[in-house]
């Protein structure tokens, strides 16, 4: 049976493009596997604990070992990766905050990257490649080849490399210059954000749509 793990991590509730985008992915992928099961995480509304200097070590520590404050990590841990492990499909709702990802997904990221678990400990290969992990990402400018902040947006630059030794390999889909219809100052910008989100939203449509037939 088809299983489908749901990330969201914007804070900013019903105004959340990135939320938008990962519930419409969420539609097609059950309407194409409609005996499948839904695991749904929200670290924007419930926010994982940062790896501190008394949980943080516990992926360097055998299990035996751990301090209770590791061992209440690891159990953590060892459930995140379990989502995934579970997953056909990952879903991850992306904003753009400061020109990087929430500090929740990044939290995210430094819990899966776990050896023995997540990462072979002999090879340092990933163990939870295989499986499709398609990232909603959104962000309130532009910031691609030619415009004046080229390069800036370092969460779509940086997830690929933050889970490189999991396996896993993100697939973007993405809807900028969301803040157009909200800063007058990007008023102009407008038809360009509405283009860009139903190109978004077109291609969500087509994630599934030969198993829909």
């Amino acid at each position: 049976m088809a299983h489908l793990l749901h990330i969201d991590s914007s804070i900013t509730g019903e105004a959340s493009v990135s939320r938008r985008l990962s519930a419409r992915a969420a539609a097609a992928w059950r309407a194409a596997h409609p005996d499948g099961t839904v695991t749904y995480r929200d670290l924007g509304e419930h926010p994982l604990p940062h790896l501190d200097a008394a949980s943080g070590t516990a992926r360097a520590v055998p299990p035996e070992q751990h301090t209770p404050a590791q061992a209440a990590s690891w159990a953590l841990t060892r459930e995140l990766v379990g989502e995934i492990q579970a997953a056909d499909t990952v879903l991850l709702g992306l904003p753009l905050y400061n020109f990087g990802p929430p500090s929740s997904v990044k939290t995210w990221v430094d819990h899966l990257i776990a050896p023995g678990l997540s990462v072979d400990h002999a090879t340092m290969s990933g163990l939870l490649g295989g499986r499709e992990l398609i990232v909603l990402a959104s962000r309130g400018g532009g910031y691609g080849e030619g415009t004046p902040r080229a390069g800036w947006d370092h969460a779509e630059a940086w997830l690929p490399h933050g889970l490189s030794l999991t396996g896993l390999e993100p697939r973007f889909i993405t809807a900028e210059l969301t803040l157009a219809h909200v800063n007058p100052a990007m008023a102009e910008l407008i038809p360009l954000a509405d283009a860009s989100l139903a190109t978004a939203e077109r291609t969500i449509d087509e994630l599934w749509a030969t198993a829909r037939v």
